[in-house]
């Protein structure tokens, strides 16, 4: 199977993030491969799951080692987004071996971030496939790999929330203290034109406050299950809710039954484990 590049990810940002990777593990170069290994000496090996995994990221493994090496042929076994059992086969791959251990660590450290996102993401996405409570993203991410990690979170089943700061409107607490309440924050918001205005609500009050101020989307923040029943039946769907904080895979299920629109989960990007990938030499030729 070919590699097949997805739409919906930045090929420019992927070769910034593993051109910055080639950077800081690489250096100068390799001392041991170039120095234990025979320069001409080529490698037939396979690139496989020690772990049940959501693949998330093999176009990108794949682009490591064609940016690093034309010579190096990368063949793809499963498909981003597919769970996959222990011990199978993600990929082939075969060039000079010394281009393919200096690659080998890049490609492999994302391909196991990204698959350790997915896989997370599935398991919370399972525990509501069956309601219509949507599983979201949240902003915390590690610094610069934001464009990978919500990628992986869309293989895993979740829809992405802002992007960035510059991509949706949401007023939080510190914007309500500082601008001196919820009426006043989202007046100046419509003020300076901006739509869709969502706004934190951490106690029932300040639910019926954003809802008389002309919230668009009201975000129960820290509540517990009781606390948003009684919220999601004051918003009675006049706007569509969220909800965030205490939700993991004991609690989600409980949260999305309140009827609640969106469950936004920071767990998903910033608490994931890497899944365990491993990339074994089979054959010299």
């Amino acid at each position: 199977m070919p590699i097949i590049w997805p739409d919906n990810l930045n090929k420019k940002i992927v070769d910034d993030i593993i051109n910055a990777a080639f950077e800081e593990d690489i250096g100068k170069g390799d001392l041991t491969s170039v120095a234990v290994i025979p320069k001409q000496t080529y490698f037939m090996g396979i690139m496989s799951a020690r772990d049940e995994m959501v693949c998330a990221g093999l176009p990108i493994a794949g682009r490591v080692f064609e940016l690093y090496s034309k010579k190096i042929k990368w063949t793809p076994r499963a498909s981003d987004g597919d769970k996959v059992a222990a011990g199978s086969v993600l990929a082939n791959i075969q060039g000079p071996a010394i281009d393919l251990l200096t690659a080998e660590r890049t490609a492999i450290n994302i391909l196991q971030h990204l698959s350790g996102i997915a896989t997370l993401t599935r398991l919370y996405a399972d525990k509501i496939s069956d309601l219509d409570t949507v599983l979201l993203d949240t902003r915390k991410t590690i610094p610069v790999y934001r464009h990978l990690a919500k990628y992986a979170t869309r293989m895993g089943g979740a829809t992405n929330h802002r992007m960035s700061l510059d991509d949706g409107v949401l007023i939080k607490d510190n914007h309500i203290a500082v601008s001196g309440g919820i009426k006043e924050a989202i007046s100046r918001a419509r003020e300076h034109g901006l739509t869709n205005i969502e706004v934190e609500c951490d106690t029932l009050t300040q639910v019926i406050e954003a809802l008389e101020a002309g919230a668009d989307n009201i975000l129960f923040d820290n509540m517990d299950t009781k606390t948003m029943s009684k919220g999601v039946a004051i918003v009675d769907g006049q706007v569509p809710t969220e909800a965030s904080g205490d939700i993991d895979l004991k609690t989600i299920r409980a949260k999305a039954k309140t009827g609640v629109t969106h469950l936004s989960v920071g767990r998903l990007t910033h608490s994931a484990p890497a899944i365990n990938i491993g990339l074994d030499w089979i054959s010299k030729f």
